[in-house]
């Protein structure tokens, strides 16, 4: 075989359908993404404006927001990785990444709304049975409803087992009570997929006797607003106080959600690493650029050496990273084990993003930090992103576990 043609197994290219899908969604953002950003002006561009006093985002926003989620849904996009006896496209996770990574890269502009995010149809959704199907999770995979996924706790974030909030089987209904707190989308949701343990540890061990349960948004109570850097009026606490639910809600097994969850954790990973490279490759376009026109004492600035390194540093790390993505999104299309993958990826890209957010901002000196520019925005996001789906330290743990550590 002569040697051009001889790939070694390895390929970076792009297929067909992927090429087609970026190239539909480059459309649909200049054609219904970006006029609706112009149309908002200021009140998009400055944060100051996007939030009520407590934090929640002005109805105008929340509109916008909205319209973008059913609007991509229309066009096939929303959660095309989805199977499509649920109303989805059925895209490999490669193309999901490919689609993930590429959306990202237009920035931080209401472009983030256009795939399916925390408020969207997670895998965990496809254990719901018939009923649950056509009554929660098929709006949400056409865009006419939003969700939450509310796991974490006060005092139980990446130790997620030792939830304090319980379910109890009373008749042909369940009655939880306790209290989530940071939950993405919860001020929105019109339902909350909510971990109860309903067996003790003691019994069911550690990862056992949990059980995720289908609870409207008139059921439970909305506390604080939760306005973590990053995440402005997308967070929430949620209370339940005794909240009664029927036996229907349940969804999958009493007892085995974590397990379920657990199964579908990596993909979690590898979709936000996919938004935290996207995001990466777009403050290389704009640092690059910007190093380029910018002139100080006699030249442009990205002619002096500690300006071009910390881009050239960046634009390494965004490459390792993005390969890393590709391989975890490999590994899982094709049903393999991606655990150690798709951790790796997750703290790569995090990290990468981190790094040149910040550089970014020193690479544009006093407009870095100026707030009608979007860079101190990366800086907030990328930070937050090094928690959120586990931690730094959650991610190098379950690498050394998997190494046999």
């Amino acid at each position: 075989m002569p040697a051009e043609n001889n790939h070694g197994g390895v390929s970076f290219e792009v297929d067909e359908e992927t090429r087609l899908i970026r190239q539909s969604l480059d459309q649909f953002i200049e054609r219904e993404v970006r006029p609706l950003e112009a149309e908002l002006g200021e009140v998009y561009a400055n944060p100051r404006l996007q939030h009520e006093t407590d934090g929640r985002l002005v109805p105008e926003v929340l509109d916008a927001v909205e319209t973008i989620r059913k609007k991509s849904a229309d066009a096939g996009f929303y959660a095309m990785n989805l199977p499509e006896r649920v109303g989805g496209e059925g895209v490999s996770t490669v193309t999901w990444y490919r689609a993930k990574k590429h959306v990202a890269a237009k920035g931080t502009g209401l472009t983030r709304h256009i795939l399916a995010g925390p408020e969207g149809p997670k895998p965990l959704l496809l254990q719901a049975d018939a009923t649950q199907t056509e009554t929660y999770l098929k709006p949400v995979v056409r865009g006419e409803q939003s969700t939450a996924f509310a796991q974490t706790e006060p005092g139980a974030g990446s130790d997620s087992p030792n939830m304090q909030t319980t379910a109890r089987k009373q008749g042909e209904e369940w009655v939880i009570t306790g209290r989530k707190q940071w939950i993405t989308n919860a001020p929105y949701a019109d339902f909350v997929q909510v971990f109860a343990r309903t067996t003790p540890q003691e019994t069911a061990g550690r990862y056992g006797g949990i059980t995720c349960f289908i609870v409207e948004a008139d059921e439970y109570e909305l506390g604080s607003m939760n306005n973590a850097v990053g995440m402005e009026g997308m967070q929430a606490e949620l209370i339940f106080d005794e909240v009664r639910v029927p036996d229907s809600r349940v969804l999958g097994a009493v007892d085995e959600a974590f397990y379920t969850a657990m199964d579908f954790l990596s993909l979690g990973r590898l979709e936000l690493g996919a938004e935290a490279v996207g995001y990466a490759s777009h403050l290389v376009d704009e640092c690059v650029s910007y190093a380029n026109d910018r002139e100080a004492f006699g030249q442009p600035i990205g002619e002096f050496q500690q300006i071009s390194a910390k881009i050239a540093r960046g634009k390494a790390r965004l490459d390792a990273a993005a390969a890393a993505g590709l391989r975890c999104a490999w590994l899982m299309a094709r049903d393999e084990d991606a655990i150690q993958a798709s951790s790796a990826f997750k703290w790569l890209a995090t990290d990468a993003y981190w790094q040149l957010a910040d550089d970014a901002v020193q690479v544009h000196g006093g407009n870095g930090v100026a707030e009608e520019n979007p860079f101190m925005d990366h800086l907030h996001l990328a930070r937050i992103l090094r928690i959120v789906e586990g931690t730094d330290e959650i991610q190098l743990n379950t690498i050394a576990k998997q190494l046999g550590l």
